[in-house]
């Protein structure tokens, strides 16, 4: 299983610290001790410390006084989210994860000027896919957060996405710029980005991948598609990152493969000083340690 080979390499690494904003959450504490039975990483709990001690004693009792695990009280989801963005601005946690708490409210702190995360380049979602019936790794970007990036935005984008990648083996990842057609039309936006962000990457703008564009999804996923078409390209039929051009887009392919493919998914946000988990609330406990895996991974690469 792809996402589970994931775990095990996640856990090869120095075991580190993950700092939970708002940990009181029933699929959040699952996941935890999920990721402490597997020994992945320490855990910086910030929140309700009464909630989430009754979540840890119901879901395992054993892990209650696990001195992996540290709880520091929170009176308000503000302030959780506030120190636990703190705690990796200040290196005593490499990863931020996002408890029972409002992805606004998580973000407002992250992008603090003071103590936040932002690293001056564009924040984005990146979601890894393990689709039942492929054989490697699908990764979606940005089904999360960037709305309707133009082209700067598209390129860092790309170049958040190719990091992870990266650190979870894909070394000169293909990437797809998906629009509804495989030909340049000045109607449609999606295709003249598609082909301006190939030209970047053959030029030398956007480097450790290949970019090959515009596709649609049949022809950027499937070889006997893109055979039938006549498309010719190294990322046609085996690309291994799809660039959306919009967040609609994004995610309605990223729900589709979850409720109608049986998907599993591990997503992080890229692109700050430090790999954001973000899941929504409606995510499994599996799927939030598929994620945390996939934070670690990005970390130590």
């Amino acid at each position: 299983m792809l996402l589970d080979s994931l775990i095990d390499k996640a856990t090869q690494f120095e075991r580190m610290t993950v700092a939970v904003a708002a940990a009181e959450d029933e699929e959040v504490i699952e996941a935890i001790i999920g990721a402490l039975k597997q020994d992945l990483a320490k855990f910086l709990l910030f929140g309700d410390e009464r909630k989430i001690l009754r979540l840890i004693k119901e879901k395992s009792p054993a892990f209650e006084k696990d001195e992996r695990l540290s709880i520091v009280h929170a009176e308000s989801e503000i302030s959780a989210a506030e120190n636990a963005v703190r705690s990796v601005s200040n290196n005593e946690a490499s990863v931020l994860m996002k408890g029972n708490i409002p992805t606004a409210v998580l973000l407002k702190a992250v992008l603090n000027k003071e103590y936040g995360l932002r690293a001056g380049s564009v924040l984005s979602h990146t979601a890894v896919f393990e689709v039942p019936g492929f054989d490697r790794f699908t990764i979606i970007t940005d089904a999360g957060m960037n709305i309707a990036p133009d082209l700067e935005q598209k390129a860092q984008i790309v170049k958040n996405a190719v990091s992870i990648a990266r650190a979870i083996g894909i070394e000169n990842p293909k990437v797809a710029p998906l629009a509804a057609v495989e030909v340049i039309n000045p109607a449609m936006q999606a295709t003249m980005d598609a082909a301006a962000l190939t030209m970047m990457n053959r030029h030398g703008q956007i480097n450790g991948c290949v970019i090959d564009g515009p596709l649609a999804l049949d022809n950027a996923v499937s070889s006997l598609a893109a055979e039938h078409k006549g498309i010719k390209s190294e990322v046609a039929g085996k690309a291994d990152i799809l660039l959306v051009p919009t967040i609609e887009v994004g995610n309605t392919l990223y729900k589709s493969l979850i409720y109608f493919a049986n998907a599993k998914v591990g997503a992080v946000i890229a692109g700050a000083k430090a790999p954001i988990v973000l899941t929504s609330r409606a995510d499994s406990a599996q799927s939030k340690l598929y994620s945390l895996a996939l934070a670690i991974c990005s970390v130590s690469k």
